[in-house]
């Protein structure tokens, strides 16, 4: 049995602009006690929005880009409703774009009747979801929010 996912290995042109990215969209800090391994071309730089509990491991090299998913399809990050309905009212400013290029707006939501999710790309193509099960709290400030 494993105890947890530790880390989703994503290839980007760049690892610290990217780090920088996810740092200014989701909150992910560069995971100190592992940043050396960034430091030889070939190791990945760890970036956390828990303080390393999870991780996505940014390694130098060809992105997803347009090309189908191969390797996964995306990664979801799970949030309280108040930081998955702040997330919406944040994405329009961002500006994000979901995997045809379309603007992510409040009208992106999904609702999955007992979890909502909004979807979208960073920009090097890695299919991302932000996602929450505070459904009943988050229905009720979305329709709220509506009027």
């Amino acid at each position: 049995m494993v105890d947890q996912i530790d880390h989703v290995e994503l290839f980007v042109p760049d690892r610290y602009q990217a780090a920088e990215w996810y740092r200014q969209v989701l909150g992910c800090e560069v995971v100190a006690e592992y940043e050396a391994w960034a430091q030889d071309r070939r190791g990945p730089l760890m970036i956390s929005p828990d303080s390393g509990s999870t991780k996505l491991a940014l390694f130098e090299g060809e992105s997803q880009g347009s090309r189908p998913t191969s390797g996964f399809h995306l990664v979801a990050f799970r949030v309280d409703g108040a930081g998955f309905v702040h997330f919406v009212e944040s994405a329009v400013k961002i500006p994000l774009k979901d995997h045809k290029g379309e603007p992510v707006t409040a009208a992106s939501v999904v609702d999955h009747q007992k979890a909502f999710s909004i979807y979208f790309c960073d920009p090097y193509g890695h299919r991302l979801e932000v996602t929450t099960y505070d459904y009943e709290w988050t229905k009720k400030t979305l329709q709220a929010g509506a009027r």
